[in-house]
């Protein structure tokens, strides 16, 4: 079955179930603080190891205790489908292990 973009109405009330995430014009976001520099480059690799498993990648950003995501699915012209909420909550998982906030 072909992935189907989500509605406004449905990203919006898909996104009280991610505290911290946000829709940014066309992508799902969200920016993690880390401890350290280093704590954030090991998050950005578990994420990547996610993107693989899920064959679903997305935009990251790694700053100096930070990590930024975009997530949205290029494969229909880069709306939000239930795809980047799976990667979401895969990905909000592996943050709390990484003390992430």
């Amino acid at each position: 079955m072909p992935l189907e973009p989500l509605s406004q109405k449905d990203v919006e009330d898909r996104l009280t179930e991610l505290p911290g995430w946000s829709l940014d014009g066309d992508s799902l976001t969200r920016s993690y603080r880390l401890a350290s520099h280093f704590a954030a480059a090991a998050l950005v690799v578990h994420i990547a190891q996610v993107q693989e498993e899920l064959d679903h990648h997305s935009d990251l950003t790694l700053g100096h205790h930070t990590v930024l995501l975009t997530v949205n699915t290029h494969s229909v012209g880069g709306a939000v489908t239930e795809k980047d909420f799976e990667l979401a909550g895969r990905v909000e998982e592996l943050s709390s292990g990484h003390g992430a906030r």
